[in-house]
């Protein structure tokens, strides 16, 4: 069992390693998917034109379903047609108005929302493109299963496809049973 764990460790540092070193554009280029997940903003509604804390949440959930998963990358400043937003505006709603301001609250939120414990699987990157701020969040995989409180309600979050899911409590089970090699 201590191979597998090992072999699938290994697998996903490559993968983050080799990601790492890709050009953004190229990234942006090849689409959500399984690994890469964009959000135009972490909590400011750009229809409203004000802070909204439930787009917070959809955040989290979607770095829930990469720590339970494989892992990935979430790109925060970017819409789902892969045009460049920026994180400007979630920045400026912040009292620390920079990007050490907004990696604080996503480590805060990240926290909250999963346990202080998971701070250390979430990393942050910033870049500048057309003068605009993305935050590349790039969230390895968790050998334990994470579970992501709302409400007092603890979920468990799966990445699925290009997409993140919410599992029932029989989907949940059959998850864990398939994480934990050996286990009835």
């Amino acid at each position: 069992m201590y191979h597998v764990r090992l072999a699938r460790a290994q697998s996903n540092l490559f993968f983050l390693e080799r990601e790492l070193d890709e050009e953004l554009p190229l990234l942006i280029a090849s689409g959500e998917g399984e690994r890469l997940e964009f959000k135009s903003s972490l909590r400011w509604d750009r229809r409203e034109n004000r802070v909204n804390r439930s787009l917070q949440q959809v955040v989290l959930k979607t770095v829930a379903g990469f720590l339970d998963h494989e892992g990935g990358t979430l790109l925060t400043g970017v819409g789902d047609d892969g045009s460049i937003i920026g994180i400007e505006a979630d920045m400026q709603s912040l009292k620390h108005a920079n990007r050490d301001g907004f990696e604080r609250l996503l480590m805060d939120l990240v926290k909250d929302g999963f346990g202080g414990h998971e701070c250390a699987l979430v990393h942050c990157r910033f870049y500048e493109v057309t003068e605009k701020t993305v935050c590349r969040v790039i969230a390895e995989r968790k050998a334990d299963p994470v579970h992501f409180v709302e409400g007092g309600t603890a979920r468990l979050m799966l990445r699925i496809g290009n997409g993140t899911r919410e599992l029932d409590v029989r989907d949940a089970q059959a998850h864990l049973r398939n994480r934990t090699p050996g286990r009835a």
